[in-house]
């Protein structure tokens, strides 16, 4: 299983903007479609948004189109996650997972660390 290590959390406030990373551990990175998940507390992981292994292809929550950006950098592994227009509802534990389906599942049954967005009011 890939590891992965999520970086770029922190606190802002209310209009500002933020840029998560997520490093992946191997190059198989490259051949999974990848995704952002969010956990707020006292409420269930939700997803955030997805991008092809291509990068060609992106989907996003209703909540978040329009502010959000997903992106990757396969040659690095990695993968990012340009949040602009942060509201407090925001909120959360930020997390990367593989994922797969027209629902996007997370593919691996284990998780990193997540990081921490707080936007304040």
């Amino acid at each position: 299983q890939v590891q992965l290590v999520e970086s770029g959390g922190g606190l802002v406030q209310a209009g500002g903007s933020l840029r998560l990373s997520c490093a992946a551990s191997e190059r198989t990175f490259s051949r999974y479609t990848m995704g952002w998940f969010r956990q707020a507390p006292g409420k269930e992981r939700e997803f955030v948004a997805a991008i092809r292994w291509s990068g060609d292809s992106t989907d996003y929550a209703d909540s978040v189109k329009g502010r959000f950006t997903i992106s990757r950098d396969n040659a690095k592994n990695t993968m990012y996650l340009q949040m602009n227009s942060l509201k407090p509802e925001d909120t959360a534990v930020y997390y990367c997972n593989a994922v797969f389906g027209s629902s996007y599942y997370p593919r691996f049954d284990s998780w990193g660390q997540g990081t921490q967005v707080t936007v304040s009011a």
